[in-house]
């Protein structure tokens, strides 16, 4: 009997496959695993490298682009175990942790879990996250007018949303989507992956749901590597990661994608309270960076092409606002 199904979704990431699973079957409880790769990538040559080395995985193919959620909903949809792990392609698994993780939440009263994350140097990632009042995080990544807002929080001892070096067992609001383990019986109430997101904040939104089922949990005695974006930043030749690129396609995406977010899980209010600051940002960032690089004897107007580009992004997302604000189903893709 299946217990646990493993959803590992392709997008120009064959060979981290390949690496995530041949560090996964160092161990022999992978052989108890079923293994699903959901394909998003329409020009995939090398599937064959894939389910020759590993006869058993089931591949599914999208025909399109279908970003994290419709993917990964795909996989959940055809899934066997009563224990579901959404893995990134670019993870390498240690320790045995997706066993200890699976063993440790079938057997505990949480909804979901995940291990903590690494770099490759052994530092910890943000793997679990705390939900602040309106989804206000998001600002802090915001240039110039995001760091005074960081200051003024923690001036009035406003908690950190992240949490860098969890205890054994960390209660969260959200996890990162990298390596995301769910009891089916949750996700049976909570529902599916929200499909209008293509990619970015979609776990966060579904955590939410999940949260209303049962604690989230952090395992901070286990962990594994996750190499951080390796198939986006390929995919947009982007070297940036994490979610503080607000400029370029990758910068539209997050925009887009947290407001969204925003919306569903906050409501109206709160989006128009990101929308304005965001908009509100367009001069500082301009004004700031010509006045920061001219002090520091730099060419002032070197910061004025990232700017522009962050300008065209918040432009877009109020094009796009209508039709968030309407709540019609729609697939926010942006790139």
């Amino acid at each position: 009997m299946i217990t646990l199904s493993v959803i590992i979704v392709n997008y120009n990431s064959v060979q981290d496959i390949l690496n995530c699973l041949k560090s996964a079957y160092q161990f022999n409880s992978a052989l108890t695993f079923e293994w699903i790769i959901v394909n998003n990538d329409v020009k995939e040559e090398r599937r064959k490298e894939i389910t020759t080395s590993y006869s058993e995985v089931r591949w599914f193919d999208m025909g399109y682009n279908a970003g994290f959620a419709r993917a990964n909903n795909e996989g959940i949809r055809n899934a066997k175990g009563s224990t579901i792990l959404l893995l990134n392609p670019d993870t390498i698994i240690q320790d045995d942790a997706i066993n200890r993780c699976q063993e440790r939440l079938i057997s505990s009263p949480f909804a979901g879990a995940s291990v903590q994350l690494k770099n490759e140097d052994g530092t910890n990632q943000i793997t679990g996250n705390y939900v602040m009042t309106g989804g206000l995080n998001h600002l802090l990544p915001l240039p110039y007018l995001g760091s005074l807002l960081r200051k003024i929080a923690f001036a009035l001892g406003t908690r950190k949303t992240n949490i860098i070096s969890p205890g054994a067992e960390e209660k969260v609001d959200w996890i990162n989507g990298a390596f995301l383990m769910v009891k089916k019986q949750a996700i049976e109430k909570a529902g599916l992956l929200d499909e209008d997101f293509f990619l970015y904040f979609e776990e966060a939104e579904w955590c939410s749901r999940l949260n209303k089922q049962g604690d989230l949990c952090v395992f901070g005695d286990i962990s594994t590597i996750h190499k951080q974006g390796e198939s986006v930043n390929t995919a947009l030749h982007n070297e940036g990661k994490g979610y503080s690129t607000l400029s370029g396609k990758k910068g539209l995406q997050l925009i887009v994608s947290q407001h969204l977010r925003i919306k569903k899980q906050f409501g109206v209010f709160w989006f128009s309270i990101h929308l304005l600051v965001h908009t509100f940002e367009i001069p500082i960032f301009f004004v700031f960076s010509f006045l920061e690089n001219l002090f520091r004897l730099r060419n002032p107007f070197r910061d004025w092409g990232t700017a522009l580009s962050f300008t065209k992004n918040v432009g877009t997302l109020w094009l796009l606002t209508p039709r968030i604000l309407s709540g019609k189903p729609y697939f926010y893709r942006m790139f």
